[in-house]
């Protein structure tokens, strides 16, 4: 029987480029063996080629999906 209590329930922090916890949920997602960085890689470069080929400036969803 432990005698720890149970630990906080912590919100995910923002990413720094688009300012949304949805996206640094994705990217934990995408995050293979700690590799965070190159995980922010592959979706900021999937963001911006979606961005060409629609022409829009839109965060993909991101905001709409999350509030």
């Amino acid at each position: 029987m432990s005698r720890r209590g149970t630990a906080e329930k912590r919100t995910a922090k923002s990413d720094p480029i688009f300012r949304n916890r949805l996206v640094n949920m994705v990217v934990n997602r995408i995050m293979k063996d700690g590799k965070k960085s190159l995980a922010y890689q592959i979706l900021y470069r999937a963001v911006k080629k979606i961005q060409q080929k629609t022409e829009t400036k839109s965060t993909i969803g991101f905001t709409s999906s999350n509030t």
